[in-house]
């Protein structure tokens, strides 16, 4: 069996990583994609393999012949999109970061419980081997109790208006700046790997840009254990990271490129390192998930809980 998915969004990282997941991954095959521009929409179906393409993405809700749908539209989209997909009797696996707010995350949950429909959020680093790794480390007591997590995402990033991607300096469309946008898949990180922070602070500015949303902000994020982490994002610094440093009470573990997952771990008995490189797709191990989730009736790794877990952290942080 498979899951047959229909493709809500035609841009960048749907052409690099969803729609080859959702065409070659495990259980998966590819029926149908939207796109507003009918002729864009064809072409992109005809690169990977699928049979069908809409121009308006309601149409395709009533294709009987689907059975989930992945919303990779902006943000400010995917409460509505992913509702009526719940309803047309969809499972719906939604891009990252899942709404604009709480409220919309809520909207979401409900109705695919309501229609019995399954909901995931394409948080794909929860299934690094990385990330795993670190789970592994922190459960065996090897760096003692930890005190300290920092995470730092810096991204160069100013788009022309009408540029494809300039959505995302708009508040209404994207709702936040870099925090918004990659600074969640940060705390998705911190929440899978310590649970949800009792307390948190942010401050979001704009050192160099005038623009709607922050280019720069940081949050502390205060965990029942004691411990705390500092996530760091922007768009504004000229030189790019993507680090993750854990700090315990007897070691410490560093990913210097989180997208490579090069490990460091270090203790009194010394140093190592450990490759632990993510799939080439980085996708393709979240998609595969959630078609097994669906073939097996069980919740996906990474469900609608997640992604409003997020939202809430992201929300006290912007102090909504």
């Amino acid at each position: 069996m498979k899951v047959r998915w229909g493709l809500i969004g035609c841009g960048d990282i749907a052409r690099k990583r969803v729609a080859p997941g959702l065409a070659a991954g495990k259980g998966c095959e590819l029926i149908a994609v939207s796109r507003a521009r009918s002729d864009l929409a064809e072409r992109f179906a005809r690169e990977f393999g699928a049979p069908r393409w809409y121009a308006d993405w309601r149409e395709m809700l009533t294709d009987d012949e689907i059975d989930a749908v992945y919303v990779a539209t902006p943000v400010h989209l995917h409460a509505a999109q992913a509702v009526a997909a719940a309803e047309a009797g969809k499972h719906v696996l939604c891009e990252k970061p899942m709404a604009l707010n709480v409220s919309e995350c809520d909207l979401m949950v409900e109705s695919c419980k309501r229609n019995h429909t399954t909901l995931g959020v394409a948080y794909y680093r929860h299934f690094y081997p990385a990330i795993e790794r670190l789970k592994e480390i922190i459960a065996s007591g090897e760096i003692g109790i930890p005190v300290l997590a920092e995470l730092r995402a810096f991204e160069r990033f100013d788009p022309a208006p009408g540029a494809d991607r300039y959505w995302l300096l708009e508040n209404e469309k994207a709702g936040g700046g870099p925090m918004m946008d990659f600074g969640c898949h940060r705390i998705e990180i911190l929440i899978n790997l310590f649970g949800p922070p009792q307390a948190t602070r942010g401050t979001v500015t704009n050192a160099i840009f005038s623009r709607e949303v922050e280019d720069t902000a940081t949050a502390v994020l205060a965990f029942k254990s004691g411990m705390q982490a500092i996530v760091s994002v922007t768009h504004a610094a000229f030189e790019p990271r993507d680090t993750l440093d854990i700090f315990g009470s007897s070691g410490s573990m560093h990913l210097t490129v989180l997208n490579e997952g090069v490990l460091q771990v270090r203790t009194a008995a010394g140093q190592r390192t450990e490759e632990l490189p993510p799939h080439p797709n980085l996708h393709l191990p979240l998609i595969e998930d959630f078609a097994q989730a669906i073939l097996e009736q069980r919740q996906p790794r990474v469900d609608g809980s997640v992604g409003r877990a997020v939202a809430e952290v992201v929300a006290q942080i912007y102090q909504r």
